[in-house]
């Protein structure tokens, strides 16, 4: 089979609620997804997620279980779960500084010293704020600072929450759109129950569940509905 291109991807993609129990698919190709996911663009390059591949039959019953038995959870062949790791920041910084020193081998300190001011100081600065009281102070400082200059305000620990999050999307995005682009099909659910699921995957009490996607080829009643979006005109402006 043809692999599709990004836009037939785009287009094939439906958030299927049924797969049909006769089609399995390889996860092998659903793992080389995971990989493609991991390419997703993610602030500050941090990459704080961790993505989990279930296809044992027993796991699979009971994630399916914590997630009401929705039939793209129940009927699934496999599920992919991204996870958010805030409290992995510091292993994630330290992995970027060596990364750039590697890569800039042999070359001045002074060259690349942006780069390694910028994950040695300026980031875990605005990461610490992972902490409310933290996050609180850096808060009051911005707004201060924001009177007079441009000035980064998302520096709460709520606000650090939505940045790994968005990230986290992304990539489960990329995942989506590259298990569309097999012929395979997917549902991102965010209905669950996250303390046992958590506990299922013997998560850490930091990380946090961003969605759980069911996996499978597509049953004839797998899509709902036809696919219903806002008019382009009412979400579009030219600037």
């Amino acid at each position: 089979m043809r692999e599709k291109t990004v836009s037939e991807a785009i287009h094939f993609r439906r958030s299927v609620r049924v797969y049909d129990p006769e089609k399995p698919i390889d996860s092998k190709l659903v793992k080389t997804c995971i990989e493609q996911a991991r390419l997703a663009p993610t602030s500050s390059n941090l990459q704080l997620w961790e993505f989990y591949h279930i296809q044992s039959e027993a796991l699979l019953k009971q994630i399916a279980q914590v997630c009401y038995n929705q039939p793209a959870a129940k009927t699934a062949q496999e599920l992919v779960i991204p996870v958010v790791r805030l409290d992995l920041w510091e292993e994630r910084i330290q992995a970027n500084v060596d990364f750039i020193k590697a890569a800039n081998k042999g070359m001045d300190e002074k060259k690349i010293k942006g780069a390694l001011d910028y994950y040695q100081k300026i980031i875990p600065q605005l990461y610490r704020g992972t902490k409310k009281i933290i996050g609180f102070l850096h808060s009051i400082k911005s707004n201060w600072d924001g009177r007079k200059k441009v000035t980064y305000r998302e520096v709460k620990a709520g606000d650090l929450r939505v940045v790994g999050h968005k990230s986290t999307a992304l990539a489960a995005q990329n995942f989506m759109v590259s298990m569309a682009a097999f012929g395979y099909d997917t549902c991102p659910m965010e209905g669950f129950d996250s303390v046992r699921l958590k506990a299922l995957l013997n998560l850490p009490k930091k990380a946090e569940i961003s969605m759980v996607i069911g996996c499978g080829i597509r049953a004839k009643e797998g899509l709902y509905g036809e696919r219903f979006r806002i008019p382009f005109e009412e979400v579009y402006f030219s600037l």
